[in-house]
């Protein structure tokens, strides 16, 4: 199509402005403007610095909102990268650099998938919105702030899926385990209360504790990751203690429920150590957009799995088959997403965009420019047909 060439370029501008969690302005002025010249029938941008565009539909079918965010991950040490991480440049037929797959080459396809609907005789079915979203790597405030203005009952979440369709992933909650002992010089440990015994014994109990499972999710695990401590000094017994666990949650799974599990683990190991209390908590933290936006977001990204067998599935694995000239494996992320945010907002949600997540948070991230045309003529066919197909199907 004649507009692969222009939407090969705007990915390489997009990978060319940095635009790291807090700092996406830029990026979000050139999503804008080239929603604006694409010709979409409103563009504007919201509180938190989400871009929206949306094509107006006949009303004879839900309205549907594709969406991927504006913010990528640190692009670490440029000497790793093969070509230049802020470079955008073209080699092996595949565009290079930091957020070509997660999240800019996506981005790219959805606002000219999208766009193409502008060159129909008749507009769609249903109004269709294309939402750049801000902070999706730190805790989703982007996404969490859209739902409060924005909730069409059809989400195409564009995360790297290889062209492939998804319908759900496992959720993401951290979880705290924050320890108070008793601080002492080192050379006297009797005079304190050490808080990594505390540590010690909650973590073999950790290490054996029974996770639940998920036909399609696979199982739950709690990793432990960071610890931290209220000293400096390696002579000093610390007071505090602080266990980050990286819990990967099943939709059976909340906070709440994941917070009772862990709290008997951390009651009993304090129990063992006299004078010791420990106490869980899921991780809160306050961020702010780049439009000055602020909001205190616990670590809770949700797990969501879309039936197998249901309509709104069949129905974009029909659309894309005929679009794409073969019927689309659909499988589950391995990684988390805003779609977690849009699922518990009681929305559908399925996944469907271009590159290999497996090169996603990599120094050896790029994504091949034929897997961008086809999700070009994916998320058109989808923009066209789905929300017509869902509501003819019911």
């Amino acid at each position: 199509m004649h507009d692969l060439a222009a939407c090969i370029a705007f990915l390489q501008r997009l990978v060319q402005t940095p635009s790291l969690p807090g700092h996406e302005a830029d990026l979000a002025a050139l999503v804008k403007a080239e929603m604006e010249r694409l010709g979409y029938d409103e563009v504007f941008v919201d509180a938190a610095g989400n871009v929206i565009g949306r094509i107006r539909g006949r009303g004879d079918a839900p309205a549907v909102m594709f969406n991927t965010h504006l913010d990528h991950v640190d692009p670490g040490d440029p000497a790793g990268w093969r070509f230049p991480p802020y470079g955008g440049e073209i080699h092996d037929e595949a565009v290079w650099g930091r957020g070509t797959v997660d999240i800019k080459g996506p981005l790219a396809a959805q606002v000219y998938g999208v766009a193409r609907l502008k060159n129909d005789p008749t507009p769609p079915p249903g109004d269709v919105y294309v939402s750049a979203v801000v902070q999706e790597e730190i805790g989703g405030l982007g996404a969490r702030h859209l739902l409060t203005h924005l909730q069409p009952p059809l989400i195409v979440v564009g995360e790297p899926s290889r062209n492939e369709l998804r319908r759900g992933h496992r959720g993401r909650t951290e979880v705290i385990l924050h320890i108070r002992g008793r601080s002492a010089h080192a050379s006297m440990p009797a005079e304190g209360v050490n808080p990594h015994f505390v540590a010690a014994r909650f973590l073999l109990a950790l290490e054996t504790l029974p996770m639940q499972t998920h036909p399609d999710l696979g199982r739950s695990s709690a990793t432990p990751t960071l610890i931290r401590i209220d000293q400096t000094s390696s002579n000093v017994i610390p007071g505090e203690l602080w266990l980050t666990i990286d819990w990967r949650n099943i939709p059976a799974e909340t906070a709440e429920t994941i917070c009772a599990r862990l709290r008997p683990l951390a009651e009993e190991a304090a129990r063992a150590v006299p004078g010791a209390q420990a106490d869980i908590l899921v991780r809160t933290h306050e961020v702010a957009s780049y439009t000055g936006l602020r909001m205190l977001l616990p670590a809770d990204n949700p797990a969501f799995a879309l039936p197998a067998d249901h309509p709104a599935l069949r129905a974009a694995a029909h659309v894309l088959t005929d679009a794409l000239g073969h019927t689309p494996h659909v499988d589950v992320w391995q990684f988390a997403t805003d779609g977690g945010h849009f699922a518990k907002a009681g929305l559908t949600v399925i996944g469907f965009g271009p590159g290999d997540d497996r090169l996603a948070h990599t120094n050896m991230e790029h994504i091949r420019i034929a897997d961008v045309e086809t999700a070009l003529r994916g998320n058109a066919a989808l923009a066209r047909e789905w929300a017509w197909r869902v509501a003819t199907s019911r």
